[in-house]
């Protein structure tokens, strides 16, 4: 029988991490597949066999971040779904956007408002997912992963590995009611948990998972730090928009604690920016300067009202038609490039 043969950079890659990772799991980790064969240019192992390692190690194949802003109105959904056509229509990456944002925007955004409709009347949303869990054991499970993932999302033709999974306003009357579900037997309904068990057997499928968080630290925002591996604060470079900063990084911070894990700050995305406003600059130099804060992507996505239209759902053939104007295509996807070396950094 054939097998696929890696090396250890391909091997890095399938992990989303570093070659130099990979060499201190094969050093310090007996259970490290052992290689097919030793060539010169060095050791390549069975695909099928790394795979599997992989997953008993439980790290999914994805490179999972959120993004949160306790504040509404500061490009939060615009960076994520711009982050995450750039990274499929630039970059050549597998994304999963997860909306988990009641406002629903990033899932209209993507999939336009009468498919989000149908979606939603036929309860093929995230909403349904929570209330499975709060119906516990009385009813049959509705949330179906297949017909709730939608592929190829983006409106973009030249965008064609972005995938969502849709949001529904229902989610505001079930962030509150989580609070009170039961835990379960063996705390399987743990109410912070339930997004990681659902869709952790498509996780494999994507390079990266973006999370559009609500603007609150309640339950649901929890359920997607619960599988990331990080998360970004887009903000206006203002007093109101970056006041909460500290609460989501002492919030945060407490919730991996209590999870033993850690959630890194990957961070802070400056959104809306005026060149030259005394306000703006002030407030970004206070950022930059700040060392509890989480470091300030160099990139500024520019104000302008061509870019806020970006996330109105039309047809159009590529990134550059779309964010074309007033610099977005160059700053978007400089703020992609960057991302990425902060993420992969994590490892």
């Amino acid at each position: 029988m054939d097998i696929e043969l890696v090396g250890l950079a391909e091997v890095a890659a399938l992990a989303n991490t570093k070659t130099t990772v990979v060499s201190n799991w094969r050093k310090r980790d007996r259970h490290f597949p052992a290689p097919v064969s030793e060539l010169r240019s060095g050791p390549v192992f069975d695909r099928d066999a790394i795979v599997k390692y992989l997953r008993r190690r439980g790290r999914p194949m994805a490179h999972v971040i959120s993004t949160i802003n306790l504040k509404g109105g500061v490009g939060k959904t615009t960076t994520t779904v711009a982050l995450a056509e750039m990274l499929s229509g630039e970059f050549g990456k597998r994304v999963l956007v997860v909306d988990l944002d009641p406002q629903t925007n990033a899932t209209t955004v993507l999939i336009g408002e009468q498919r989000w409709r149908d979606l939603n009347d036929a309860g093929h949303t995230l909403a349904t997912l929570f209330t499975d869990a709060l119906a516990g054991d009385s009813e049959a499970p509705k949330f179906d992963l297949e017909k709730s993932l939608q592929r190829s999302a983006s409106p973009v033709q030249a965008v064609r590995t972005v995938d969502l999974l849709p949001s529904s306003l229902d989610l505001i009357d079930v962030q509150d009611r989580l609070g009170t579900l039961p835990p379960g037997r063996f705390f399987s309904n743990n109410p912070t948990d339930l997004l990681r068990r659902a869709i952790r057997p498509i996780l494999d499928q994507y390079d990266y998972v973006l999370i559009d968080c609500p603007p609150n630290l309640g339950i649901v925002t929890l359920n997607g730090l619960r599988i990331s591996d990080g998360y970004i604060i887009p903000t206006i470079p203002d007093v109101l928009s970056t006041y909460g900063i500290p609460q989501i990084q002492s919030r945060v911070k407490a919730f991996a604690d209590s999870l033993a894990e850690s959630i890194a700050e990957v961070g802070i995305v400056i959104t809306k920016y005026r060149k030259g406003t005394n306000v703006h600059e002030t407030t970004i130099d206070r950022l930059e300067d700040d060392p509890n804060l989480p470091a300030v992507f160099e990139t500024r996505i520019p104000e302008g009202n061509a870019i806020a239209a970006s996330v109105e759902h039309t047809a159009i053939s590529t990134l550059r038609q779309k964010y074309a104007y007033q610099g977005g295509f160059e700053a978007f996807r400089d703020l992609t490039e960057e991302f990425i070396d902060a993420v992969e950094d994590l490892a």
